[in-house]
């Protein structure tokens, strides 16, 4: 394992869960850069692969909303899942970097939001930490 590698794993490891939705959203934006960039070399087994990876993130992410906790957010959600998924479907079976583009740019859209959340977190631990260390109590 190298040590990028082994990095990653620790982070990933170390994580909160705000931490790796993010992570995954990273992902599969870079799954989708590769993939646009496979099908427009022509390489149609990078593309399947990377599209493919891609698909199975944002999948992942889809089937972990909770439909009961989430209020109107999870269901909306679930829609611009479902849209990024048809986009990444039909940019694979008609070879349309457009349709890639389109998917990479909602998922960076509900990225930002994740991205926001993480840095409110970590103010917020910073914060408890340093109400700790001055002894003040929240």
């Amino acid at each position: 394992m190298t040590a990028v590698e082994e990095y990653r794993k620790v982070q990933v490891n170390t994580a909160d869960r705000v931490r790796i939705v993010s992570l995954l959203f990273d992902g599969a934006v870079n799954f989708l850069k590769m993939g646009r960039e496979a099908m427009e070399r022509g390489d149609i087994a990078s593309k399947g692969l990377y599209l493919g990876k891609a698909t199975a993130i944002i999948g992942e992410l889809s089937s972990s909303l909770d439909m009961n906790a989430g209020g109107e957010i999870s269901p909306n959600l679930k829609r611009l899942y479902d849209f990024v998924l048809d986009r990444i479907f039909h940019a694979n079976m008609r070879n349309d970097s457009d349709a890639v583009d389109v998917a990479i740019r909602v998922i960076d859209m509900i990225r930002d939001g994740w991205k926001e959340i993480e840095k409110v977190q970590s103010g917020g631990s910073r914060i408890a930490e340093n109400r700790e260390e001055m002894g003040v109590r929240a």
